[in-house]
């Protein structure tokens, strides 16, 4: 076609756009949501993704290097950001020569040369070094209790720091006794600006709050900011503190990381990186990060391509990646056969004129365009009006979603190519949905379209058979594809399952003829809706097509969400019996159990009814972790030997990924999943027959005289032998100890056996058994106080629990608190918005084809009026009509919704194994549940729904027309 002629159909197609607003608006809204997401997705992705100079600010603010100490004495490989990747060689692992470790000069250097030191004789001269100074998190008073928080030192008035950390509000700390806080911690905590604040320990010296900070890559950190030599040294000072040197090496106070400010003309280049390097640092450069070498040049890449491991895999093979691009792939593919009615309508309406344009010399080519010519002008509408009010939100909400993010935006990113694609996928749509109602009005008999007849053609039987080759071979490439890697898995999955949805799109027209054969055995008003629809395959076909498409995606999902919902609850291990109340010390401000009295007591007076409480010792050896920040040992419950799975065992591990498959597969050890526990009190839990029934809901009276005798209580029979358990006592790690050739430390351990009885558990306990004091210190084990359990006749009301959290929470923020209610699903919330949209939209879908089957069929009333038909025929027939369409349609789409979630799901499954996964665990990742309710109801509640709307909607009143011959 010239362009002339394009020119005239994109004008008739305009004017036809405008002359039926409400199809036109609907089709616009369709092709503008996709390309609304798109753009905000696109927007939002490139803002978030930071330019050289945005990520040089980032990690070194003004300055012009940061320097890290990894490890005294070590070598260091590292990308030029070494925040991307990096590797080290500890100094331990250094060759051996008579005995004796062969350093090189850089290691022999960097061992005997303090840190500060050596980095001062390593730089130019006049370097300034500002130190960056990192403390332990601390917990630290609130308006109502305590609260972990990260602690740093830093002179906020220097501005280099201006870009790493930021000052937001008030001013920085000028005084001994002054901090800036985080937002985070504001919020939190119940402060606000000149309030005070004291960490626990320093409570006689508290400090006011000058100012908020904030951290532009980390908005959710919760911290505190004080000036160099103010609070991290104080906290090194408390009773308990490490003051041991740090884990790189450095002496107590000191800190093993600066920014440098260099001389006017000194420059930090790749050569001196390589160089620090060998001494054991890390070095992000300014000059580096902003002109990086070539891949060649950088010895850490160089090692990794060796290795064969520079790389990744595919990136479209990722998982979450197969997983967004078939959402995206098949959202799109639904919108274009949701589109297809509207088009189908217009074209039907316009069908005279289009007869007109053939009769006066158009040819084919010039009916398809004019058809096409409406998929244009309402994608371009469609995708201009997405993607304006994609950036539009974007800007609008850029704090909320940087908020959301966790970090700030570089800056607003608005990418032209990206933007130019975003309206082509709009285009796209438009035009692809307007594909078959052009092909379909390009064909039709002009005479037919002039008198307004119909031309009744019966289905091709070669696209019947192109359909189901489409459907077999489109689930096979989906299903093989992810599963078994065949081509990429990305493209596997999305075409396979595109092109088996196609496939049924293909057959439908087939299809509706034989649902036909059914109409025989159905009454007047049925039968004849049936009859109409599949004489007018060419009105039926998109409708129903659109109805599968809608029905198919909600099927898709509710099959994926009630499979990985059967995997979750399969998985589920409950802390205790039903209505159990845990309570424990947990972690940071809380871990060493000091808070443990009042946090009872915030239970018991907020919760009524809970009955005898049972409290819970933990124990230690050779020191209490919480206390010696873990260098301390540790006792576990052992199973016998012979009854280990080899692939959980700690002393025979196989080597190669095909012996742990065959094991697996054929070792009966390997078959269940390994036991596993979700209480918090470890493998040897101290108490009581109190203990027993609240814990493991165990009564029976042999259990407790067990414990009170001195013997442990075991709940799994896997791991009683000759009425004896095997406790294993590991001793602390020996600071000075070497690795292991493969990175991991030898333990010394010895075990101990201990008599045991054996009680049945109600939940699944992971190995774990009750001992009772005297029985603990008995094995050179001391105890700490690590909560409570209390197990009330009824379970606490939601409004109990939440303020018994609410009361905990204002305790401290680390505190383990739960309510053992069983598995609860938010499946069944998702599910019922999943089926409420895909029956509005099925019915918005089944709504439009009988409104033109209504059109279609006034002859047809005229003629049953004439014959003495009672007025309600046609408001019986049109819902009907409706009621068939949803139907075919409904049953379509549950068969075509099974394709795209099964092969995710297998996606899924291959990726998320790992080696020594049972046979259990291995079946579970890759079941596939199907929602039977949600597709009952769908499949019989939306066509009758569709029926009684469409019945109730229309009038009974039939307008008389004129007969033609």
């Amino acid at each position: 076609m010239r362009l002339s002629a394009w020119r005239v159909a994109l004008r008739i197609a305009r004017r036809d756009a405008l002359r039926a607003k409400g199809r036109s608006a609907l089709v616009v809204a369709m092709v503008a949501l996709p390309v609304l997401g798109v753009t905000g997705a696109d927007v939002v992705f490139r803002s978030a993704e930071l330019d050289p100079v945005e990520k040089v600010v980032r990690t070194m603010g003004q300055s012009d290097a940061e320097l890290r100490l990894m490890e005294r004495g070590a070598i260091v490989l590292q990308a030029p950001d070494p925040d991307v990747d990096y590797s080290h060689e500890s100094p331990s692992d250094a060759k051996t020569e008579n005995g004796q470790p062969k350093y090189t000069p850089e290691q022999r250097r960097s061992l005997d040369t303090e840190p500060a030191v050596l980095a001062r004789q390593l730089l130019p001269a006049g370097t300034v070094f500002v130190p960056l100074r990192q403390g332990p998190y601390t917990p630290t008073s609130t308006a109502e209790g305590l609260l972990s928080v990260q602690t740093v030192e830093a002179d906020l008035t220097d501005p280099v720091w201006r870009g790493k950390f930021d000052l937001v509000k008030g001013r920085a700390p000028g005084a001994d006794h002054e901090i800036a806080v985080t937002r985070d911690f504001l919020d939190r905590s119940g402060l606000k600006l000149g309030d005070r604040t004291a960490p626990r320990g320093l409570e006689a010296t508290p400090f006011t709050i000058t100012g908020v900070v904030e951290y532009p890559g980390e908005l959710r950190a919760t911290g505190l900011v004080a000036r160099p030599g103010t609070l991290i040294d104080q906290l090194a000072k408390l009773p308990g503190a490490d003051q041991s040197r740090g884990s790189r090496g450095t002496a107590p106070g000191e800190t093993g990381t600066w920014l440098l400010k260099l001389p006017a003309g000194a420059v930090l280049d790749w050569p001196k990186v390589m160089e620090l390097n060998k001494y054991g640092f890390t070095a992000a450069s300014r000059s580096v990060l902003l002109d990086p070498p070539a891949r060649a040049d950088v010895p850490f890449y160089v090692k990794q391509d060796e290795k064969g491991g520079g790389r990744s895999g595919n990136y479209l093979d990722k998982t979450s990646v197969v997983i967004v691009a078939t959402v995206m792939g098949m959202a799109l593919l639904e919108i274009v056969l949701l589109a297809g009615p509207a088009f189908a309508v217009g074209a039907r309406r316009s069908r005279r004129q289009l007869g007109l344009l053939a009769a006066g010399g158009g040819d084919r080519a010039n009916i398809r365009a004019v058809v096409l010519g409406g998929g244009v002008v309402l994608g371009i509408t469609g995708a201009a009006l997405g993607l304006g009010l994609g950036v539009g939100l974007v800007a609008l909400l850029r704090t909320r979603a940087e908020d959301a993010a966790g970090e700030r935006f570089g800056h607003f990113d608005l990418q032209p190519l990206d933007l130019l694609g975003v309206l082509a996928i709009g285009l796209v749509t438009g035009l692809l949905a307007a594909v078959v109602p052009a092909v379909q009005a390009s064909r039709q008999d002009v005479v037919a379209a002039l008198t307004g007849r119909d031309s009744l053609k019966p289905p091709s039987r070669r696209l019947a058979v192109l359909g189901l080759v489409m459907l077999g071979g489109g689930a096979a490439l989906a299903l093989l594809g992810g599963t078994s890697g065949f081509g990429g898995r990305s493209l596997a999955v999305l075409g396979g399952s595109v092109i088996a949805e196609l496939g049924m799109v293909a057959l439908t027209p087939f299809l509706v003829g034989l649902f036909g054969r059914l109409g025989r055995w159905l009454p007047l008003g049925p039968r004849l809706a049936l009859r109409d629809s599949v004489r007018h395959r060419g009105r039926t076909a998109p409708a129903v097509a659109a109805v599968m498409a809608a029905v198919a995606g909600s099927v898709a999902i509710g099959i994926y969400t009630t499979s990985s919902d059967e995997e979750a609850r399969r998985g589920y291990v409950a802390s205790g019996p039903a209505g159990a109340v845990v309570l424990s010390s947990g972690w940071g401000s809380a871990a060493d159990g000091a808070l443990l009295p009042r946090l009872r007591g915030a239970v018991e007076n907020n919760i009524p009814g809970l009955g005898t409480r049972a409290d819970v010792q933990k124990v230690n050896y050779k020191g209490d972790c919480a206390a010696s920040r873990g260098n301390c040992g540790y006792a576990t419950v052992e199973m016998p030997q012979e009854r280990q799975c080899p692939l959980h065992s700690r002393d025979t591990r196989p080597v190669s990924d095909q012996e742990i498959e065959r094991i697996r597969d054929e070792d009966p050890r390997c078959k269940e999943r390994p036991g596993y526990r979700a209480n918090p009190f470890g493998d040897l839990a101290v108490g009581d027959a109190a203990l027993l029934r609240n814990l493991f809901g165990v009564t029976d009276p042999a259990a407790a005289r067990a414990v009170a005798e001195g013997r442990a209580v075991v709940f799994d029979p896997k791991y009683l032998k000759d009425g004896k358990i095997i406790v294993r006592l590991a001793e602390p790690r020996d600071e000075n100890a070497v690795p292991t050739p493969d990175g991991d430390f030898k333990e010394v351990t010895h075990d101990v056996q201990v008599e045991a009885v054996l009680a049945a558990a109600v939940t699944p306990t992971g190995g774990q058994a009750v001992v009772g004091p005297e029985t603990a210190r008995r094995l050179g084990l001391t105890t700490r106080d690590a909560g409570s359990v209390w197990l009330p006749e009824t379970a606490p009301s939601d409004s109990a629990e939440q303020k018994a959290t609410g009361a905990i929470s204002k305790l401290s923020d680390g505190t383990h608190f739960k309510i053992e209610r069983g598995y609860h699903s938010d499946r069944g919330l998702v599910s019922l918005g999943l089926a409420g949209f895909a029956g509005l939209v099925a019915l918005g879908a089944a709504g439009i084809a009988t409104g033109l089957a209504a059109a279609d069929s006034q002859r047809d009333l005229t003629t049953l009026a004439a014959v003495g038909a009672a007025p309600r025929i046609r408001r019986t027939l049109s819902g009907f009509q409706c009621g068939v369409i949803a139907a075919m349609g409904t049953l379509l789409g549950v068969v075509a919704g099974v394709v795209p979630a099964v092969a995710l799901r297998k996606v899924e499954a291959a990726a998320d194994t790992y080696p020594g996964m049972s046979a259990e665990e291995v079946a579970d990742r890759g079941l596939v549940a199907f929602p039977w309710l949600q597709v009952g109801l769908t499949a019989v509640v939306l066509p009758l729904i569709a029926v009684v709307l469409a019945a109730l909607l229309t009038r009974s009143r039939i307008s008389l027309l004129r007969r033609t011959a």
